[in-house]
């Protein structure tokens, strides 16, 4: 069993985008899930990946994560998950012996731009970046699989 354990942040500004290192695009969906976990299908280039977590809220969560066939992965996007599909840019940024992941949201979460450090422990200390800003770990709104059926451009802002 994987235990993911990550810290999800806002940014008070654009001044990370000087220090990315590399960018992915991102596509991906999700299947039923249930009040336990949430089963998410991810396209990126020519990879695709089958990921079930634990629909547990805060900074761990159970995760588990395979690779499948990209023209599987594409028909389960396609005529399996739930619309509107999550399309991000994951931007990466080395920060003080931590890779931050930073994703710039697409479509109808275009605007919203999150911040996450994943680490290697519960507890394990990590540097914050100027550009940080409020953590919102435990903020259901921000999870990938809330924003596929609440999408951001539906809040009131």
């Amino acid at each position: 069993m994987a235990l993911e354990v990550e810290h999800k942040f806002l940014l008070t500004n654009n001044s990370w985008r000087d220090e990315v290192e590399h960018s992915v695009h991102y596509k991906q969906g999700y299947l039923g899930g249930s009040a336990l976990n949430s089963v998410r299908v991810r396209i990126s280039d020519s990879h695709a990946w089958l990921n079930i977590k634990s629909a547990t809220v805060g900074t761990s969560r159970q995760e588990f994560e395979y690779e499948i066939p990209l023209s599987d992965a594409n028909t389960i996007l396609d005529d399996l998950c739930r619309k509107p599909l999550i399309e991000k840019m994951r931007h990466f940024v080395h920060y003080r012996g931590h890779v931050w992941e930073i994703d710039e949201f697409m479509g109808d979460n275009a605007g919203l731009i999150v911040a996450e450090v994943e680490l290697s422990q519960i507890g394990e200390s990590f540097a914050k970046p100027a550009w940080l800003g409020a953590e919102v770990t435990d903020d259901l709104r921000y999870y990938n699989n809330n924003l596929g059926q609440n999408p951001y451009k539906n809040w009131n802002k």
